[in-house]
């Protein structure tokens, strides 16, 4: 059946994995800016421009702290539910491919090909949701494409997209759309890292019933296949399952643009990553797992088993 497939046994797998609550906060990420371009980077004051130039300085001398890489372990399958929230309304949907969209219990409703678009006007009458899958290539909403499947939630206003994915193809994502993927591959992957556990985080406490977090800085910025590279791919995988952990429970790793920005964002939360930072630290021979130790004092690497707890 087309629309429950996977949610509910990983939402049962997700508590199995979490045995103790996550150690989160509620804070936005919307002040906090992204290191990559895009329109909703925050562009740093000369001010702070100044204190990206003194958290260099500093960060030549900060101490090294490492935290310890646990054993390889089976990957584990999760699906994550991100809300493509600037897409409401009536988007044109499609996919590269061939295309079929189909009612929550299976029946098909419409089927296309590359560049047919579904016909949101011709739904029948009352249907609440709807799911667009593809065969072979990828989806598109508004000409940007999109790994995984679509949830279409119908109201009488129009449509909210909900893009159902694996964890790993998003965390891809979310390192190319949170930092250049030219950087230094070490701060890539702390951002990986960084980005599962904020993910998964949101996993165990979901903003809404339908979707666990959002595709903006409000989140995380997710731009669906558009910030995946082969350099965010690799990030991803040779991170796969590596959270943050702190006493058993999820760290909501925090990060921004700079430390000043970071600090002004969730310096009354605790730690947060700065991504320059990061990359500095990079550059000058540290590895993820000591970067993550720079910002994320206290936490512990822990590694996603199925089965767990």
């Amino acid at each position: 059946m087309a629309s429950s497939r996977g949610t509910a046994d990983d939402d049962r797998l997700l508590a199995a994995l979490v045995a103790s609550p996550t150690t989160t906060t509620t804070a936005s990420r919307s002040a906090a800016g992204t290191a990559a371009g895009g329109e909703e980077r925050m562009a740093p004051t000369q001010d702070q421009l100044s204190g990206l130039q003194a958290e260099r300085a500093a960060s030549a001398a900060s101490q090294r702290l490492d935290l310890v890489e646990p054993g390889a372990g089976a990957p584990v399958a999760l699906e994550i539910r991100v809300a493509l929230l600037g897409a409401a309304g009536q988007p044109r949907l499609g996919a590269s491919g061939p295309w079929q969209l189909l009612s929550r219990d299976g029946r098909l409703l419409q089927q296309g090909s590359a560049g047919d678009a579904v016909a949101l006007g011709a739904l029948p009458s009352g249907l609440a949701e709807a799911w667009l899958q593809t065969s072979s290539g990828v989806l598109l909403v508004d000409g940007q494409a999109y790994a995984g499947r679509l949830r279409l939630l119908l109201n009488g206003s129009g449509v909210e997209l909900v893009n159902h994915l694996s964890l790993e193809d998003y965390v891809a994502s979310v390192v190319g759309a949170e930092m250049p993927s030219s950087w230094n591959m070490e701060a890539l992957r702390a951002q990986a890292v960084a980005a599962r556990s904020y993910a998964l985080a949101h996993m165990a406490r979901p903003a809404s019933r339908h979707w666990h977090l959002g595709n903006t800085t409000r989140w995380q910025a997710y731009r669906g296949l558009a910030s995946v590279s082969e350099r965010t791919r690799q990030a991803a995988a040779s991170t796969a399952g590596l959270i943050l952990s702190y006493q058993g429970g999820i760290v909501e790793s925090l990060y921004a643009s700079t430390q000043q920005i970071s600090s002004e964002a969730h310096g009354h939360l605790g730690a947060s990553m700065s991504q320059h930072g990061a990359q500095d630290l990079a550059e000058q021979g540290l590895r993820y797992n000591q970067i993550l130790g720079r910002y994320y004092q206290g936490a512990s690497l822990a590694r996603l088993k199925a089965g767990a707890g």
